[in-house]
């Protein structure tokens, strides 16, 4: 027969303090209850449960270390009636582990701790993850989607404007149902944003390449320029050239402390076939205006 004192990992002269504290460590650490599915939770919970049934108890340890008693108390060759697992498994309706050792109730704080002060063992229902794509103007515009759950509920979700790729919405009380009528748990949406042909997000700024002519670089233009809340004019002064940015306010990701900006950066492209008009005149001009765009990248000494 196993020895409660091993059982428990106290030594035969651990105090009752020390006994008890063993005990509802153990207790709270192997509660069948906090590993649904693992047999050897219930077997290990039923061990530590008889042996504090004996040496938990005044008595019963006193027979127990006068060897009247072994370690399922049962008397010389007679077998008096086991704390089994199942009269903690069926204590009481709703309630699978409860202590039926004979003692003065100074327990009911481990279960209270573990399950609440009830006598039937609550458990908050599991969150469920879900990952949901969406499209880029959908996450800075905000939009309403539907998201069927694997177990075929569909839920409306809100997407809230301005928000990041991987950010997660929580849904409450929509996730599995809690044990003996306690809360549901939550479903958990992260959200990925897809990308987009034109725009980047930066924080609550976006940005973006527009490509023009050598006319407009040379003698400005008004273009028309598309942003994440829709087309605008955006006038490019004369003599802009590849790479200068250009801001427009206000036409960002938006935000609670404020809608970010949209900066433009410029991109002089040439016809696909120039011809001999075109290069002649480039060519003739550069001949009395030269000029070196490579200042300032001489060869690494």
């Amino acid at each position: 027969m196993a020895d409660p004192y091993k059982t428990l990992g106290v030594s035969r002269d651990a105090s009752a303090a020390d006994i008890r504290k063993a005990y509802r460590g153990l207790a709270k650490k192997n509660h069948p209850d906090l590993h649904p599915g693992d047999k050897g939770a219930e077997q290990r919970f039923k061990d530590i449960a008889s042996a504090y049934g004996i040496v938990g108890d005044d008595t019963k340890r006193a027979l127990f270390d006068s060897g009247k008693i072994d370690g399922t108390g049962a008397e010389q060759h007679q077998q008096p009636p086991r704390e089994s697992y199942r009269q903690h498994a069926e204590a009481q309706p709703g309630f699978k582990y409860e202590q039926h050792w004979s003692g003065d109730g100074a327990d009911d704080d481990l279960f209270a701790e573990l399950f609440g002060r009830s006598t039937r063992a609550k458990s908050r229902g599991s969150d469920v993850n879900y990952t949901f794509a969406v499209e880029f103007l959908e996450a800075i515009n905000g939009a309403k989607k539907r998201v069927v759950m694997a177990d075929g509920r569909t839920l409306d979700i809100t997407i809230p404007a301005g928000l990041k790729d991987g950010q997660t919405l929580r849904l409450r009380g929509q996730g599995q149902p809690g044990a003996s009528g306690a809360e549901p748990g939550d479903v958990l949406v992260e959200i990925q944003t897809k990308p987009h042909p034109l725009f980047r997000r930066e924080g609550n700024d976006i940005h973006s390449i527009l490509p023009i002519t050598l006319g407009e670089a040379l003698g400005g233009a008004k273009v028309a320029v598309e942003t994440v809340s829709g087309t605008v004019n955006l006038a490019v002064p004369r003599g802009s050239n590849t790479g200068s940015k250009l801001r427009l306010r206000g036409k960002g990701v938006p935000s609670k402390s404020g809608t970010g900006d949209h900066f433009v950066e410029l991109r002089v492209v040439l016809p696909d076939l120039p011809d001999d008009e075109l290069i002649r005149s480039v060519v003739d001009w550069e001949t009395t205006h030269p000029y070196e765009p490579r200042k300032g990248m001489g060869a690494a000494s």
